[in-house]
């Protein structure tokens, strides 16, 4: 019996340390909270946006998520902001009910959404990501990019990639 209470405790513990206890609401500065790199710059620039709410944890960097809504149309970004080849939103938390990672990848898969580059190395190997939808709906994730994948492997970085940071 004490077996099974302890695995049901530790079980429960884990759980609510991977939904919910590492998480924080990201409180919105109103005017530089969504970023895409313009093409011309190749830097990031705050875009018009509404509507915003953003998840972060202090465990990973990978686990942001935010909602926003924009009233930029896709020409007017395909034309302005750097896209983002091989977009995959990673899943949110259930209690954050305005990202569904499984609408946002089905809708950039259909051409319905749109992914930018949000900042690149927004953290060392890895990616802010922002989709943005036909009807203004926008999304932002943090994905792992090229740089990344191979450093956090044990492997040396790849050619054109920052150097790695030290410490």
């Amino acid at each position: 019996m004490l077996i099974v209470v302890t695995a049901l405790v530790g079980g429960i513990a884990m759980y609510y340390q991977q939904v919910y206890a590492y998480y924080e609401t990201v409180q919105a500065n109103g005017s530089d909270d969504v970023q895409m790199t313009l093409m011309v710059t190749g830097e990031p620039e705050a875009i018009l946006y509404d509507n915003f709410e953003a998840i972060d944890g202090t465990s990973s960097p990978i686990r942001y998520r935010a909602c926003f809504s924009t009233s930029m149309s896709h020409p007017m970004l395909t034309e302005t902001y750097v896209p983002y080849e091989g977009a995959v939103p990673l899943v949110a938390p259930k209690w954050f009910g305005c990202f569904d990672a499984k609408e946002v990848g089905s809708a950039i898969e259909q051409g319905k959404a749109l992914a930018f580059m949000g900042t690149e190395n927004v953290v060392y190997g890895i990616d802010r990501v922002v989709a943005v939808m036909e009807d203004g709906r926008g999304f932002v994730w943090h994905q792992i990019n090229h740089c990344g994948e191979k450093v956090f492997d044990g492997l040396p970085a790849p050619e054109g990639c920052p150097p790695e940071p030290r410490g």
